[in-house]
């Protein structure tokens, strides 16, 4: 540079000098000045360099550690608090030390390691001996967050609360704003929802002021986007993640809970309709690998999964969903929804009856009921299709949110719709319309266009029915929802496809279309398995498909079950 400043090359292979030929750079000095203007890898780099050189000493080695994190070397993180706190040790700073056992018990908690948690937080304790400081709020933080995760919320509650009060005496910031965002998740589980909100939204007071360290102010934002989203407080999420967006974005060379953000801010993307910003917020987690000392979160292979089955990408989706599971993340309900789209309903039912059997949290489960309530209903199965809707409907009262009151009423509405009660379905159908059209979310506001386009036919207004069928056809082009598209040209055969056949032949096909064998058809409507396969073959030839599994999907795309 000119000058004579100092030029930075961290790729050469000697000492950093300077370019009036004053001598070896201050890599401290260079590392604190970034880390005061909070650039990351430089800070972390001139760290590395001045350690390397030996000067790394004290609240250095902090730095060090802190920057990282920052850039995503958790590993290494967990090594240098290790050597803070020895040297801690070593120098007789038993606080010191004890504070460096809080950062290792809660990282190792993170990563799954329980018991070097909880040696880490004995270690701390025995520290400390009891002393009334802020050390003994945080490890106490520890054992909080694993009552949360164990479901001792109550427990968790008190813990948390007696650590606010001791962070509140010893002027901690970071202690007070987290021990309080862990009552507030507490509170939450115990069904004080309105209380919980209050305690998380107070605990964020200092996040925003910029009072908290860097990490704890990650793990803040991180942490209450998660649990927003866990209670379908939709429009608190979208709001702490454009707040998140903005600080990583001041973050120079951070990469730590910058994936988290991208993640979480791809999926309120998708939901109002921006797919392909969405889909470049995960291919920025996707495709930064080599700043990561772990592999990139499922989450993001899974929302891409989405945004393609939205499209009717399906072979990329269904890469999408299979990279997101060898990553360890849930591929559903998505893959199944998928399939429903292919007509494969019997896999869709397996893979959605499977997953919401096996999840017993309310709040997991109403991010599956959707879902489940589709497929069903695709199936046939209305028993419990009509439960999943009754259990939408409890979680939208209880949790007062408009994105699970919009899911609610459509569910009604298309259950309504599907017993032949255009009057009611309508009027519900309009309540959930003007709900996803509040939260912005046009792509599930046409869906339900199209169910309303139906009733409006039912009920012999065909202009109407035209007019939402246009609307909805424009907003699913603008989005580039393929499938959608393509199931409304369907649309327009569907009468005459339907007219063709017979009434017993369109009793085959549905229950063709719900999985079932001819000899189970046979049984159910009292025929003899010969009129059944000449059923199947009149039905093939005058759909105009090859096979049953081509009827099948014939039956769904074109709503004839």
């Amino acid at each position: 540079m000119k000058g004579g400043r100092t030029e930075h090359r961290p790729d050469s292979l000697g000492p950093a000098v300077d370019t009036a030929g004053r001598g070896p750079l201050d890599h401290l000095g260079r590392a604190r000045e970034a880390f005061e203007n909070h650039s990351w890898r430089d800070a972390h780099e001139a760290y590395l360099a001045a350690d390397a050189a030996g000067e790394i000493s004290g609240d250095d080695l902090d730095g060090l550690a802190i920057t990282a994190c920052l850039v995503g070397r958790e590993r290494d993180f967990l090594d240098y608090k290790e050597r803070a706190h020895r040297r801690n040790l070593a120098s007789n700073r038993g606080t010191r030390a004890a504070r460096d056992a809080f950062w290792l018990a809660l990282f190792s908690l993170f990563r799954g390691d329980t018991g070097q948690a909880n040696a880490w937080v004995a270690r701390g304790e025995r520290l400390i001996a009891g002393e009334d400081c802020a050390e003994r709020g945080y490890l106490a933080m520890v054992t909080a967050e694993q009552m949360l995760r164990g479901g001792d919320f109550a427990r968790a509650f008190a813990m948390a609360a007696e650590a606010v009060d001791l962070g509140e005496r010893c002027g901690e910031a970071d202690l007070i704003a987290g021990a309080r965002h862990q009552q507030g998740r507490a509170a939450l589980k115990l069904g004080r929802t309105a209380a919980g909100l209050k305690l998380l939204d107070e605990s964020m007071l200092e996040v925003i002021a910029g009072d908290l360290s860097p990490i704890m102010t990650g793990l803040m934002y991180c942490s209450i986007i998660d649990v927003c989203r866990s209670c379908y407080e939709w429009h608190r999420a979208r709001e702490w993640t454009v707040a998140l967006s903005r600080w990583c974005d001041r973050q120079a060379g951070m990469v730590a809970f910058t994936d988290v953000c991208f993640v979480h801010r791809a999926e309120i993307l998708c939901l109002q309709g921006s797919w392909t910003e969405a889909m470049t917020e995960t291919r920025r987690v996707c495709d930064r690998r080599e700043h990561h000392d772990r592999p990139p979160l499922g989450a993001a292979f899974y929302q891409q999964g989405e945004i393609h089955r939205l499209r009717g990408e399906a072979t990329r989706a269904e890469e999408c969903y299979r990279t997101a599971s060898r990553h360890a993340f849930e591929p559903q309900p998505g893959l199944a929804l998928l399939r429903l789209s292919q007509g494969r309903t019997d896999a869709a039912s397996a893979a959605i009856r499977r997953l919401l059997g096996a999840t017993s949290d309310r709040a997991a489960r109403g991010r599956i009921l959707p879902a489940y309530f589709e497929i069903m209903l695709a199936a046939g199965d209305l028993d419990e299709a009509r439960r999943a809707c009754e259990e939408l409907e409890a979680l939208s009262t209880e949790y007062a949110s408009e994105v699970v009151r919009a899911q609610a009423m459509q569910a009604r509405g298309a259950l309504c719709a599907h017993c032949g009660d255009a009057f009611a379905a309508i009027g519900h159908l309009r309540e959930s319309f003007a709900s996803w059209v509040r939260f912005e979310a046009p792509y599930e506001a046409a869906r339900v266009r199209v169910l309303i386009a139906g009733m409006c036919d039912a009920l012999g207004d065909v202009e109407a029915s035209a007019l939402e069928l246009d609307a909805a056809r424009l907003a699913f082009e603008q989005l580039g929802a393929r499938t959608d598209i393509d199931r409304l040209e369907g649309r327009s055969a569907r009468k005459p496809a339907a007219d063709k056949l017979s009434p017993r032949e369109l009793e085959v096909l549905r229950l063709v279309a719900r999985g079932q064998t001819n000899k189970a058809i046979a049984r159910e409507l009292g025929l003899s398995g010969r009129t059944v396969d000449r059923h199947l073959c009149n039905i093939l030839v005058k759909l105009n498909v090859p096979s049953r599994a081509a009827a099948a999907a014939f039956a769904s795309s074109h709503h004839l079950i």
